[in-house]
């Protein structure tokens, strides 16, 4: 069953998908899920690591190593470590975030679930984030695998991307609605 439903357009999305195959043939797509999340995560906290996997300015063995280093102490899946590996030596460390985005669209697709991208003002915690998904479980009728990123710009509120479709509950598009209201 073919469920790269186009992301293979994107270099990230090329990407993804091999390391989708890879995971799944070897029966590790949780772990890689997992593993991939705690990346992301440390790039997203770190302005360090962040400098690393962006800078075109580092060289391509020195990115290597040094990613290499920080996945082991990380102790990250070795599919993941080795993944990681390639990516540095291809210089595509600065996709890591698109690649993680395919990846988890993948694996949800693979579960039967849809994923609904969450973007709040603010950091969601576990309960706020099982709240949405039960409400999203309940409007959609299927399993909803969300992926949350926050975005201090829209002030408050969520903008909630499911597919095509979108739901934009932040403050800042309220708050330019009344703007445009106002000037008639």
């Amino acid at each position: 069953m073919d469920i790269s439903g186009g992301i293979q357009a994107s270099l990230a999305g090329r990407y993804a998908l091999a390391l989708f195959e890879l995971a799944r043939d070897e029966k590790k797509l949780d772990e890689v899920s997992a593993s991939l999340a705690a990346l992301k995560r440390a790039i997203d906290e770190s302005d360090d690591f962040r400098t690393l996997v962006t800078s075109p300015l580092i060289g391509r063995n020195e990115s290597a190593q040094s990613v290499a280093a920080i996945v082991e102490t990380m102790k990250l899946d070795p599919l993941t470590r080795n993944f990681t590996g390639v990516l540095a030596r291809n210089r595509r460390l600065s996709q890591i975030g698109n690649i993680v985005r395919a990846f988890n669209s993948l694996a949800a697709r693979h579960r039967g679930e849809i994923t609904a991208e969450v973007t709040s003002a603010h950091p969601l915690d576990g309960k706020q984030v099982d709240a949405i998904k039960q409400n999203l479980r309940t409007r959609m009728g299927r399993d909803i695998a969300v992926e949350t990123t926050v975005d201090p710009a829209i002030l408050g509120g969520l903008v909630v991307k499911i597919g095509s479709q979108m739901i934009d509950g932040s403050i800042r598009t309220k708050l330019n609605s009344l703007a445009q209201a106002m000037k008639g």
